[in-house]
């Protein structure tokens, strides 16, 4: 009896072809479908509505004080921001303190200014001259003193009229900035509380001082976590200048275009121009967004994870572990 073989090579067939049956998607086309139609349906309200009045708003939408406003709003929008961010730090360092009182005053702040809408406090703001008609600087309760030691006072060093101050651009800017301050402070103390403590001790113990050890090494490195919720405060501070309406703001493009919609009885076109106005600011806010986050998320996320993985492997192979 023989035994066979079993110790030889097999012979290799070829591999037959894999048929792959790709997957359907029938959600997808009926959702184009969808789309396509909602889409149709919109070019053609836009092309065949006269309620746009198309030639009247690019006549009117271009003019001398639209532009004006146009810079107005822009400014403003800088301005509040600046201040805005500015006080907001300063806010969201006196929540992280040591100090009971600067922790319960910086939350009083910010628990009254996020409770209170724009609107209304924009209204407020226009009306302080109401509450203290004239602004003075000197020695408080200087009549009741008088009256108690039987002599005559008025010690004031500085006065001034609000409604010369209070004039209805700063008037905005300063209500702006303190609401957007509130919201920012909480913004940075997030950013502030996302950095490892280690990083302050190791600052302090190489001898920075408190306030140096803030600024190079906790702020820089919370940037990452607050520059993108920052940016979207600016997009909403853009679109909140439209509230100055309130105060009011002259010198301020919605209320520009509303001007001229309502002395020509026009009023949606200039809507519509108010909505171009500002899809093309917040479009470039959003471009200058992109940008900054992805300069303040260097070497986090997953280029940082990817650019470990090949530093490593090359290294594992004697390489030189400098990637590019």
């Amino acid at each position: 009896m023989t035994i066979p073989d079993t110790s030889a090579t097999p012979v290799p067939r070829d591999a037959e072809p894999i048929k792959a049956i790709p997957v359907r998607h029938p959600g997808r086309w009926v959702a184009i479908a969808v789309i396509a139609v909602l889409a149709a349906m919109f070019a053609h309200l836009l092309l065949t509505n006269s309620a746009f009045q198309w030639k009247f708003m690019l006549q009117n939408m271009f003019r001398p004080p639209v532009l004006w406003g146009l810079f107005g709003t822009v400014s403003i929008t800088i301005l509040a921001m600046i201040i805005g961010v500015v006080l907001g730090v300063v806010v969201a360092i006196a929540r992280l303190s040591n100090n009971p009182i600067l922790r319960g005053t910086s939350w009083a702040y910010t628990w009254f200014f996020r409770a209170v809408p724009r609107y209304v406090l924009l209204i407020v703001m226009g009306n302080l001259g109401i509450l203290w008609p004239r602004l003075e600087i000197g020695v408080p309760f200087d009549t009741y003193l008088g009256e108690l030691f039987g002599v005559q006072a008025h010690w004031r060093l500085f006065g001034i009229e609000t409604r010369d101050l209070l004039v209805g651009f700063w008037v905005g800017v300063l209500g702006l900035a303190l609401s957007e301050a509130a919201y920012m402070a909480e913004i940075v103390r997030a950013g502030m509380l996302s950095v490892d403590p280690g990083q302050d001790e190791a600052a302090t113990a190489l001898g920075m001082s408190r306030g140096q050890a803030l600024r190079r090494v906790v702020l820089p490195q919370a940037m990452r976590v607050i520059i993108p919720p920052t940016g979207n405060e600016t997009i909403a501070m853009l679109k909140d200048t439209s509230l100055l309406i309130a105060v009011p703001v002259t010198r301020e493009l919605f209320f520009q275009l509303s001007a001229i919609g309502n002395r020509t009885f026009q009023v949606f076109p200039m809507l519509i121009a108010a909505i171009l106005w500002y899809l093309f600011l917040v479009s470039i806010l959003l471009v200058g967004q992109y940008f900054l986050e992805k300069r303040f998320s260097r070497g986090y996320g997953r280029a940082a994870q990817a650019k470990m993985k090949l530093e490593g492997l090359a290294a594992e192979h004697g390489a030189n572990p400098e990637v590019p």
